[in-house]
C-alpha cells in the first residue's frame, strides 16, 4: 500500500551536511592561538617583570640580640625586669648585694693613702740625703786641707831627721799626722759615697717622679679603680634598647662573673634574613631595594629595605652538623644562602617586628 507524499522529507533531504572536519579545525587554530598567546605572555612576564625580580617566603626576622650577664660575683638582691618588658638603654636590670664589693673599695682606699705616706717619706728622706751629701762633700774638702797640710810637714822635716836638725820624736809626731790625715780623708771619702749610695737608692724608690707620678701610688691607684668598677658592677643595667627575654636569674641566686641573666633584644633595629636559592643570586648585588610584607600584618603593610650583605656560607655548610657530599650515595640539592636586609627604622617603628617571625621578600635587580 502507497504511502502519500510529505513535502517536509523533501525538504530535509536537500539541507546542506555539516562539515565537522572545518569545525574541528577552526577548534585547533583557536587552541594553537590561545597557546601561543599565553606563552609570548609568559615570555614577556619573563622578560619585563619576572626577571628583575627575585623573591622567597623563607625569610625570618632577626636582631643582633644583647646577652646581659654578671660582671661581679654576689648575691642577687633585686630584679626589676620580666620577661616581654621593654626597656631602655641603662635601665636598672639587676641588683647585686654591693657589701663585699664596698668593703674591697675600702680596704683599695687605705692601702692607696698608706703608700702615698711612704712615697712623701721617701720623698722628705730625699731632701735630707740630698743635705747630708753636701756635709759629707764638705767633710771631704776638710779631711782633703788637713791631708795636704800634713803632708807638706812631714816632706818638710823628713830631709832634715839625718842630719839631727829634727828630733826622732817630732818625726814620730808629724808621720802620725800624716796618716791621721789620711785615715780621715778616706773616712770622709767613705761616708761621702756611702751618702750618694743612700740618696740613689731613695731616689729609685720615688723615681724621681711626683707623688701622682709615682708607680707605686700608680698602682695603688689603679686598685683602687679596679674595686670602684667591681662596685659599679653590682648594679646591671640594659646595654640597649630591646624587649627582655629568657630571664633566669631570681632574687637570692649567687651569681659568678660570666652567669647569664637575661637577653635584651633590640626590635628597634630588626633586619630580615632571607635565605634565596643560589640560582636566584645571579644579578642580587648590595644596596638593591626590597619589598617585605610579613605574616602578622599581611599584604597590607610593606616593608621597604635594602640588600645589606650576604652570608659567608650557606645553612647547610655552617650546620653543626655539615652534610658530608663525598659520600657515594651523594644527592645534589639545591643550597640556600642568607641574604641581610635592613629595614627602614619607620616603618618599623610604625609596625613593630619580632624575631623569628616570618617575611616575603622581593629583591628588585634591574638596579
Amino acid at each position: 500500500m502507497n504511502k502519500p507524499f510529505n513535502p517536509e522529507l523533501l525538504k530535509i533531504a536537500h539541507q546542506p551536511v555539516p562539515d565537522r572536519r572545518a569545525s574541528r579545525k577552526k577548534l585547533f587554530i583557536a587552541l594553537a592561538s590561545g597557546v601561543t598567546l599565553a606563552g609570548f605572555g609568559f615570555g614577556a612576564y619573563q622578560v619585563f617583570v619576572a626577571s628583575k625580580h627575585v623573591t622567597t617566603d623563607n625569610a625570618y626576622v632577626d636582631a643582633d640580640a644583647a646577652q646581659v650577664t654578671a660582671l661581679t660575683s654576689g648575691p642577687v638582691q633585686e630584679v626589676r625586669v620580666v620577661d616581654t618588658q621593654s626597656v631602655r638603654k641603662g635601665d636598672i636590670l639587676v641588683v647585686i648585694d654591693a657589701t663585699d664589693r664596698r668593703l674591697e673599695l675600702s680596704q683599695a682606699q687605705a692601702a692607696l693613702g698608706d703608700i702615698e705616706r711612704r712615697v712623701q717619706g721617701y720623698q722628705a728622706n730625699d731632701t735630707a740625703l740630698d743635705g747630708q751629701i753636701m756635709a759629707r762633700q764638705a767633710d771631704l774638702v776638710r779631711a782633703a786641707a788637713e791631708l795636704a797640710r800634713a803632708k807638706i810637714e812631714y816632706e818638710r822635716r823628713k830631709p832634715l831627721a839625718g842630719s839631727g836638725a829634727v828630733s826622732g820624736e817630732e818625726m814620730t809626731s808629724v808621720k802620725t799626722a800624716l796618716d791621721a790625715a789620711q785615715a780621715a780623708y778616706d773616712q770622709a771619702e767613705a761616708n761621702l759615697q756611702g751618702a750618694k749610695g743612700s740618696y740613689q737608692a731613695n731616689n729609685v724608690m720615688i723615681a724621681g717622679l711626683p707623688l701622682e707620678q709615682n708607680p707605686e701610688v700608680t698602682a695603688a691607684r689603679f686598685r683602687v679603680e679596679q674595686a670602684q668598677v667591681a662596685l659599679n658592677r653590682t648594679v646591671i643595667r640594659a646595654p640597649v634598647d630591646g624587649v627582655v627575654v629568657k630571664r633566669s636569674v631570681q632574687v637570692g641566686q649567687m651569681v659568678q662573673p660570666g652567669t647569664p641573666l637575661m637577653m635584651v633584644v633590640p626590635v628597634a633595629q630588626a633586619y630580615v634574613n632571607a635565605n634565596f636559592k643560589e640560582v636566584q643570586l645571579k644579578k642580587v648585588r648590595i644596596g638593591q631595594p626590597v619589598e617585605l610584607t610579613s605574616d602578622l600584618y599581611g599584604d597590607s603593610v610593606v616593608y621597604h629595605g635594602r640588600v645589606t650583605g650576604f652570608s659567608g656560607g650557606t645553612g647547610a655548610a655552617l650546620a653543626i652538623v655539615p652534610a658530608q657530599n663525598a659520600t657515594g650515595n651523594w644527592i645534589k640539592v639545591v643550597q640556600r644562602l642568607p641574604v641581610r636586609i635592613a629595614l627602614n627604622s619607620k616603618e618599623l617603628a610604625a609596625h613593630p617586628l619580632k624575631v623569628g617571625l616570618s617575611m616575603d621578600a622581593d629583591i628588585s635587580v634591574s638596579r
